[in-house]
């Protein structure tokens, strides 16, 4: 802390001065290491963004995201949603990662905060051959909320 004293004046009703007098303020070191720097807005992720980002990961990067879809789904005894998320794989390597990707999905264990994944499919494949080889994954996933 830094203490600063100032003398000041005071002034008496009949417009006089009267006696000195000295202020003392108090006010923070202005280093670097004392000021709070302000807090990046940072938005929270949602559901459907973990589950992008965890099919993104078991598809080793390799893919392209076209679309997500999100649909809420209840029964009697749970509540959660379906997810259906179609990738874009482009090459050969990235046609090879999307087969791997297609045959580890059903088995694959996801770690997705509050959320039990019921059911993880392929619902459909578009494999186009040639110089441009190209495969679009459509992968479907039922998500239970945990309670």
């Amino acid at each position: 802390m830094l203490y600063e004293t100032a003398l000041h004046t005071r002034l008496n009703a009949g417009g006089e001065t009267a006696a000195p007098f000295g202020l003392e303020v108090k006010s923070a070191a202005p280093d670097a290491a004392t000021r709070k720097r302000p807090r990046r807005y940072r938005p929270r992720r949602t559901t459907s963004d973990r589950v992008r980002e965890a099919l993104l990961m078991l598809a080793d990067g390799r893919a392209d995201l076209l679309t997500h879809e999100e649909k809420a789904w209840n029964s009697i005894t749970f509540n959660g949603t379906r997810h259906e998320v179609m990738l874009d794989f482009n090459g050969a390597e990235a046609v090879a990662a999307g087969e791997d990707f297609i045959a580890d999905l059903p088995e694959h264990e996801f770690r997705i905060p509050g959320q039990l994944v019921a059911d993880a499919t392929i619902g459909e494949v578009d494999h186009r051959f040639g110089a441009d080889e190209r495969m679009v994954v459509t992968a479907v996933l039922l998500l239970l909320e945990e309670s």
